[in-house]
């Protein structure tokens, strides 16, 4: 008689096991790929907080101002006015080759295809219906490893270099840490490669798809990226160029093509030309001189509110003391904020010459002392002014001249780099000068 198979458990001590094994879910599982998941809801955000960074940068091409959208919460109305996402996308930092496109590519554009690639790789392992192995997880984690390590350069960037946070960078940090973290689980979750040696045929194909994307992109917008018809022919001339006054004020190396800057000290956009100035490299390239236009009707007729209250004792300070100049320039650009609320203390308690800001400046610059609010350099601020008024120049700052030629005011953002490199090609700079 015939015995029939039992799947009982209790078998004889060391008799064979014919009990019944699921296969190993690894790479398999909803467990499993829920890692691959997480990479793909991050790389979507990524792509999301990138492509309106890159829509923004790109409306403010037309050389118009535009509302920024600076939150948290993707489709979130735009905003007029400063915040941390319009002083990040107007640095030197928020595009490449500024010298040979308008504007410059933005590197969000970069980011989106970057992240659109992420989207389309994980998804590709998600729906491959085979177990993602170590070597596939092992690629996926070094394709992670990008724009986490450009999230941790440029988030360095936004805090030290330009002083400021963007929203929508932020969300890219968090979407890139995002990736990251399912790329791990990924790897830590992966079947065992069927192989010890990495097929680097496979990515180096990988690799080549992701190269790919950012090239089409960045190729497709460098071909009908816009262009300043301006750029080359400025907005008016200097009509007196000469010093008989005496009162420009060399900045940098003071070699190179004439400029001439007009600046208020206190002016925030001055500040972020002057950042965008020196960080382009054409700062050591022009021989730079500046001229005083402060916005202040302490000092200024031609203004009939301050616009940046206790400019007019800054102004005075940097003609007293020219050696000076630039130091007391940038710390005035440093301390803008305190120092137009020391002024405007001062004048609505009735004090009209900004007595607790003049004796800031001479505990700050000890030099000043005897110069500060004397005639004399009074009258040297109002020919600052004058000279403006014989150039028949706008009542706004900041202003920049290469040569006789005026930089139109809306290139005087994005399209700094590109503007000056297109004038000095076209025979601003002198013999031996040009870049």
């Amino acid at each position: 008689m015939t015995t029939p198979l039992s799947f009982d458990d209790n078998r004889p001590s060391g008799g064979q096991d014919y009990s019944y094994s699921p296969p190993s879910s690894a790479g398999g599982s909803g467990t499993s790929r829920m890692p691959l998941l997480v990479v793909a809801i991050g790389a979507v955000f990524g792509a999301i907080f990138s492509g309106i960074s890159t829509s923004d940068f790109i409306s403010h091409l037309d050389r118009q101002v535009h509302s920024i959208h600076c939150s948290f919460i993707p489709g979130a109305a735009g905003e007029m006015g400063e915040s941390g996402c319009r002083t990040v996308m107007m640095s030197p930092y928020s595009s490449l080759f500024r010298e040979s496109l308008w504007g410059g590519m933005p590197i969000a554009l970069l980011a989106v295809a970057v992240f659109a690639y992420l989207v389309m790789h994980a998804g590709r392992l998600l729906l491959a219906g085979k177990p993602v192995t170590k070597h596939d997880s092992l690629y996926l984690l070094a394709a992670a490893a990008l724009p986490a390590l450009m999230s941790c350069i440029y988030a360095y960037i936004a805090m030290v270099q330009i002083g400021a946070v963007c929203k929508l960078c932020v969300g890219v940090y968090i979407a890139s840490a995002v990736i990251v973290v399912g790329a791990v689980l990924a790897h830590l979750n992966a079947a065992p490669a069927p192989s010890s040696e990495l097929p680097m045929g496979q990515f180096a194909r990988q690799f080549g798809e992701g190269v790919l994307y950012v090239a089409v992109l960045a190729i497709f917008y460098a071909l009908f990226a816009p262009a300043s018809p301006k750029s080359s022919q400025g907005c008016g001339t200097l009509v007196k160029k000469d010093d008989s006054s005496g009162i420009f004020i060399a900045m940098g190396s003071g070699k190179g093509t004439p400029a001439v800057a007009v600046v208020d000290p206190l002016c925030p956009a001055c500040k972020g030309f002057d950042d965008r100035m020196r960080a382009s490299g054409f700062y050591r390239e022009l021989a730079l001189q500046s001229v005083l236009f402060p916005l202040d009707s302490a000092c200024n007729w031609m203004v009939k509110d301050s616009l940046h209250p206790g400019a007019c004792a800054v102004s005075e300070a940097m003609l007293c003391e020219r050696g000076s100049a630039e130091a007391i320039l940038d710390y005035a650009f440093e301390n803008q904020e305190m120092l137009r609320a020391l002024a405007k203390k001062d004048r609505d308690s009735g004090q009209t010459n900004d007595p607790k800001l003049r004796a800031l400046l001479e505990e700050k610059f000890p030099k000043l002392k005897g110069c500060l609010g004397s005639a004399k350099i009074k009258n040297q601020v109002n020919r600052s002014l004058k000279w403006a008024v014989s150039n028949a120049l706008p009542v706004l700052t900041p202003q920049l001249f290469i040569g006789d030629k005026r930089v139109c005011d809306e290139d005087t953002d994005l399209g700094l780099e590109y503007t000056i490199a297109k004038m000095l090609e076209g025979g601003a700079a002198p013999s031996g000068k040009r870049r």
